[in-house]
């Protein structure tokens, strides 16, 4: 525990936050329009009387969704711990539509939310269908050319395990190494909608939407399985002709911490049971 502004007691505390990227400048403060952090530190102001610094486990685009973000963040002690569903619910009166504080846990003071990540998980949504959705258009990548879910398959399973992701990260990313753990991968298919699940220990800038643009391609033929091998192999960013998948079909689903996931924390209506 440790003290904050005015000799007030500070307690650690790990949001777990959902919102719809749809109008957000993703999670970063930004000039140039609203974000995650902006309006979630506006309303723990509110709550908090004095200003307050979140720090989220990973940077979200404009665009991109999330349903378990995880952000810590020092507060008052007395008052988070008299009841912390309470605070949470008060903070939520504060948010506008689209974001919302679906848990919170204390933590440790050293918690870090982005450093103490030990995995990241995305989904990726694509609507594959002739026609576009008329309802919620900026929740998925519409496509609509047919796509062979077993080749995109068999192209991500040369994804798995530790790589050189060169080909698949940004131009502008400044990662300090382009190795990443890739643990687990998975598409599949429900009516319209094609989701394809990544798990990976952490991410180049724009990693996720590069690999799906370039899985997408493989759906369509135009590259092999082995072709996109050779792609990961080259390290070489300049090969990937692929379009990167646009930002409103990518969903931030989990972060794992060694004490808790952040999906984990997400608890049902009491005497419920959790969505299948």
């Amino acid at each position: 525990m440790s003290a904050g502004g005015m000799g007030a007691l500070k307690r650690r505390v790990a949001l777990i936050v959902e919102y719809d990227g749809h109008g957000l400048c993703g999670w970063q403060r930004q000039e140039n329009g609203p974000s995650v952090q902006e309006k979630l530190e506006d309303a723990l102001e509110k709550v908090e009387g004095q200003a307050v610094k979140t720090l989220a486990s990973g940077r979200t685009d404009t665009g991109v969704h999330a349903e378990a973000q995880v952000a810590h963040v020092d507060v008052n002690a007395a008052r988070a711990e008299r009841s912390l569903r309470a605070y949470t619910h008060g903070l939520n009166r504060h948010l506008p539509d689209g974001i919302c504080v679906l848990a919170a846990r204390f933590v440790d003071d050293d918690f870090h939310a982005r450093f103490d990540c030990t995995e990241r998980a995305y989904r990726y949504q694509i609507w594959s269908r002739e026609t576009p959705p008329a309802l919620q258009r900026w929740r998925h990548w519409w496509m609509p050319r047919a796509l062979d879910v077993e080749a995109m398959r068999q192209a991500s399973a040369h994804l798995l395990g530790r790589h050189d992701f060169t080909t698949f990260r940004a131009s502008g990313c400044q990662a300090g190494t382009p190795v990443r753990e890739v643990r687990a991968i998975d598409i599949e298919r429900r009516g319209w909608v094609i989701s394809i699940h990544i798990r990976a220990d952490a991410y180049l800038y724009h990693m996720v939407r590069n690999v799906v643009g370039g899985l997408v391609w493989a759906g369509l033929g135009k590259y092999s399985p082995d072709a996109f091998r050779q792609l990961l192999e080259a390290r070489d960013r300049r090969l990937l002709v692929a379009p990167m998948a646009p930002a409103h079909g990518l969903y931030f689903v989990d972060a794992v911490y060694p004490a808790f996931s952040s999906q984990a924390e997400i608890a049902p209506v009491s005497g419920g049971t959790t969505a299948p």
